[in-house]
């Protein structure tokens, strides 16, 4: 179930194999720059189901979207020239941009389809970087919720502890070995008339 990589330099075969489970509506599990995280494709039927019945909050429940560029990214979000130049000089970075969902993400997402937002990320990690360019479209995501991780946030989680856990739910996890989290992404929302801060983070807010 683990599979083992090279955090800067990942076997393309692993993440292969992981881009075909994710194409089966499987799930699969690996460190974001934030935390552990399970990722999901949501064009795939039922894919996105299996997240939403793992988090308790349910269906409302936002998931962030990572990207590989801006050209995916305005797959899923309407991103205006402000927003473009924002994102030209910021990424990749521990940032989540808000935008108003396009029709073909929202159409999966039931809390898009409610108040048409879309949370987009474009993560530091060369790992998933290299992921999204093998599987070639956007890959949903949440954070791996405590009552599964079995662990505080507070603590240090490594992919052994989630093995079992994970069973059923999983149907792999990549581990690139030494992991170090930035801590929660600065968000930022570009669906109003000017942008605004709606959390800091570990993203530097001086390049926004």
């Amino acid at each position: 179930m683990i599979e083992y990589v090279i955090k800067n330099n990942p076997d393309d075969r692993v993440l292969k194999r992981a881009s075909a489970l994710l194409k089966k509506g499987e799930l699969i599990c690996l460190p974001s720059d934030t935390n552990w995280v399970l990722l999901a494709d949501p064009y795939v039927k039922g894919a996105t189901d299996k997240l939403y019945k793992i988090k308790k909050e349910g269906i409302q429940k936002h998931f962030s979207v990572f990207c590989r560029d801006i050209s995916m990214a305005s797959e899923i979000g309407k991103i205006n020239n402000e927003a473009f130049k924002v994102l030209k000089k910021s990424i990749p970075g521990n940032y989540t941009f808000i935008f108003e969902a396009t029709k073909k993400i929202a159409k999966t997402l039931t809390a898009s389809k409610t108040d048409k937002e879309i949370g987009i990320r474009f993560v530091p990690c060369p790992m998933i970087d290299k992921l999204l360019e093998i599987h070639g479209d956007v890959l949903i995501t949440t954070q791996v919720p405590p009552e599964i991780s079995k662990v505080s946030e507070d603590e240090e989680l490594y992919s052994y502890m989630l093995e079992d856990t994970l069973r059923g739910v999983a149907s792999m996890i990549i581990d690139p070995g030494e992991i170090e989290f930035s801590g929660k992404s600065t968000i930022v929302s570009f669906v109003g008339e000017t942008p605004e801060l709606v959390r800091e983070g570990a993203g530097d807010i001086s390049t926004l």
